[in-house]
């Protein structure tokens, strides 16, 4: 009779134990979190500067402190994504509004997306020239209107009517980026993949808010030297970003066909709802074993509806920044 009362006592511990409130893949729970990239690249501390690592450090962290006082204040997943992408784009520092590369044609077209997790409203603009922050521009497409992509002159024309702020084109021309069109330009017939992946800073963030809801969003200018209108992953949803609150918010940056291809971000999502892969499993599993047997370069920033972040990557460097409720602050460039 000891041996049976021993027996259940044992068995309702365990069953007590599996019933625990913490996240079932076994990491923290936290009540909000963000995290950030500013693109990807095979760049190196060789490579960037004392002076330009410290002003990417500090844009980022600004950034991270925008978005993390507005998720702590109560306010919305949607807000702090989008404040936080509009930092990075108002920045000539990273590829994205202000800093946007050049095509071919020595123009900029620019491309973003944003997506909620509760109901999976999404809303992009692909190709946009006059558009100060095509964030912006991507989500009032989610919310005033009845579709999910927008591109070229018509994306311009909805954003003017909705109240953005349109700018000539001029307004993103940066002296830097436009010598990095001329080096390409010049090198033609040579391989310059390794010169246009160097620094892909293609910007995105990703947040949980106090009321459990994910948002994922990604804004860049695309490829130096791009061409024939050129779109990338970015604007895509399913491929540069995904926010499912049963699963994950992914934001992606690197070279677009692969992340088309392989429908990174849904996919990230996917084997977490499918095969039942923590955040960071999912991660790993796409940026290295999938893309990068394939030359896919890039990776990927997620959370998970329990505010556990990933930031994998596959090149040398990506500018990455995360926080949460408990302050557990990452802001780094390179590969540890």
């Amino acid at each position: 009779m000891k041996k049976l009362l021993l027996l259940t006592s044992i068995v309702l511990l365990s069953f007590s134990c599996q019933q625990s409130s913490e996240p079932s893949n076994g990491l923290t729970k936290s009540e909000y979190a963000l995290v950030i990239h500013g693109g990807a690249g095979n760049m190196s501390i060789e490579s960037v500067s004392p002076e330009n690592q410290d002003r990417y450090l500090a844009k980022l962290n600004e950034a991270l402190d925008t978005g993390i006082k507005i998720l702590e204040e109560n306010g919305s997943s949607l807000d702090a994504v989008e404040k936080v992408i509009n930092i990075l784009e108002d920045s000539p520092l990273f590829n994205a509004g202000k800093g946007a590369v050049f095509t071919h044609h020595g123009t900029n077209e620019l491309d973003a997306s944003i997506m909620e997790g509760d109901k999976l409203n999404a809303g992009a603009v692909a190709g946009v020239q006059n558009i100060k922050n095509p964030i912006s521009a991507a989500r009032a497409v989610m919310e005033q209107s009845e579709h999910v992509l927008l591109s070229g002159d018509g994306a311009s024309e909805f954003a003017g009517l909705v109240g953005l702020e349109i700018v000539d084109p001029s307004y993103f021309f940066t002296e830097r980026k436009f010598n990095n069109l001329i080096r390409v330009l010049e090198s033609e017939g040579e391989d310059t993949s390794e010169l246009q992946l160097k620094k892909m800073g293609t910007v995105g963030c990703v947040a949980l808010d106090k009321l459990g809801n994910l948002c994922a969003g990604t804004s860049t200018g695309g490829m130096t030297n791009k061409k024939y209108n050129r779109i990338g992953d970015s604007p895509v949803i399913g491929a540069g970003t995904y926010a499912n609150n049963a699963t994950c918010g992914v934001s992606a940056t690197g070279h677009g066909e692969f992340f088309i291809r392989y429908a990174v971000a849904h996919d990230i999502s996917a084997l977490m709802e499918y095969k039942r892969l923590s955040v960071e499993q999912a991660a790993y599993e796409v940026i290295q074993n999938k893309l990068f047997p394939v030359n896919g370069s890039g990776g990927v920033v997620c959370l998970d509806s329990n505010g556990n972040y990933a930031m994998e990557f596959n090149t040398k460097g990506m500018f990455r920044a995360y926080d949460n409720a408990e302050g557990d602050r990452i802001v780094k460039i390179f590969k540890d």
